[in-house]
């Protein structure tokens, strides 16, 4: 059912934790399956993301793609972090159940959110950048999965 990678980033997440003082945060939520994640960003001066931490409350696949999530946009600056989509976690996961893709949606929601306050605390515009939406449900992105 899960991928050798689901399983690796579930039973050996990476970057789990938070970080005291981020330069941004985001939480999202997906009532639906009671999926709760939360990303934290250390970006630097040269918008570079420093380190990242997440903490998630769900199942095996919202830690998965958390964990992937946070390992993808590491190290990047703010707009490569921004072309980190659902898919690319996916992608990177080697492909997730049908009915486990809004964990996907989940993540790239949260980099997003944490991308909107860093951009926020710090008065600036990140181009493609849109407000976080507090709760993720399928039928709101009107996508096929």
């Amino acid at each position: 059912m899960y991928t050798e990678k689901v399983m690796d980033h579930f039973e050996h997440p990476r970057n789990v934790g938070e970080l005291e003082n981020p330069s941004g945060m985001g939480t999202v939520g997906n009532p639906k399956c009671g999926d709760i994640m939360r990303i934290y960003l250390d970006i630097d001066e040269n918008q570079v993301i420093r380190d990242v931490k997440f903490k998630t409350f769900g199942c095996g696949a919202a830690v998965a793609t958390s964990s992937m999530a946070t390992e993808l946009v590491k190290g990047k600056t703010i707009q490569e972090a921004m072309t980190v989509t659902n898919k690319a976690v996916m992608e990177a996961l080697d492909g997730l159940p049908p009915v486990k893709v809004h964990c996907s949606l989940l993540a790239e929601e949260a980099i997003h959110a944490a991308l909107w306050d860093y951009a926020q605390k710090n008065g600036i515009t990140i181009e493609g950048l849109e407000p976080p939406k507090d709760n993720i449900e399928e039928e709101e992105d009107g996508e096929d999965y």
